[in-house]
């Protein structure tokens, strides 16, 4: 099935969208150097399963869409989580791991962030949508959006409310591939909105496609129930 310049992939349930996820990134591990992580259930349950299919990511360097203002060991750390569900559990750990230091603040994290990626070529960029149609940390309406810096200092427009740092719509859209993830009937209308409906800034993942690449949405049942046929 085709939306508005993307893939979509419709499977049975949160599962075997995770699945898929991970069968993607362990295939990432040989034919990628840069992949992007985001934060998410169905991206955790993703990670578990890629660290059993494919244990060695010597070969990766991995860096994140975004993170709260929050240390890495705080509940909230999108790279707590992954730390805990693909890292800890690899053989062979990525060659390089580009955490976003929120504890330092926003200004700073991002700023520090900025010049840790330089002009990387990122080759595989995981996301989710929110319910509002957010992407990474880019929220409905906010002036990060018309940002063309590759790395921005924000603030939530959804709990939880710390501020973030948060790759731009350009950076995100200058990506290889980009493979969205979504699952559960909470993100039906704004899958609709982002993959199917004219772009805008009301739902921001509506405005982020590989620009040069390919762009994949991966659904579950639920998640896809409000796209025609």
């Amino acid at each position: 099935m085709r939306g508005r310049d993307i893939e979509l992939v419709v499977l049975a349930d949160a599962l075997e969208v995770a699945a898929a996820a991970a069968e993607r990134l362990a295939a990432a591990t040989t034919d990628r150097d840069n992949v992007v992580l985001t934060g998410g259930t169905t991206p955790r349950e993703a990670y578990e399963l890629a660290a059993r299919r494919a244990p060695d990511w010597s070969r990766l360097e991995v860096w994140w869409g975004d993170e709260r203002c929050v240390p890495p060991e705080d509940d909230r750390s999108n790279f707590g989580m992954a730390k805990g569900a693909v890292l800890d559990r690899l053989e062979r750990a990525p060659r390089a791991v580009h955490r976003i230091q929120g504890e330092l603040g926003k200004e700073l994290a991002a700023a520090r962030y900025d010049g840790e990626l330089g002009e990387a070529q990122l080759d595989l960029v995981l996301l989710g949508v929110g319910p509002d149609g957010h992407v990474a940390s880019l929220f409905p309406g906010a002036p990060t959006l018309q940002e063309t810096a590759r790395v921005l200092p924000a603030e939530a427009g959804l709990g939880p409310f710390v501020d973030r740092v948060t790759l731009s719509v350009p950076t995100l859209c200058g990506a290889s591939e980009i493979l969205f993830l979504l699952a559960g009937p909470e993100k039906a209308d704004a899958a609709r909105r982002a993959f199917v409906e004219a772009p805008g800034p009301e739902t921001p993942a509506s405005l982020v496609r590989a620009s040069g690449g390919r762009t994949t949405a991966i659904l579950d049942r639920a998640a896809a129930g409000s796209i025609a046929g």
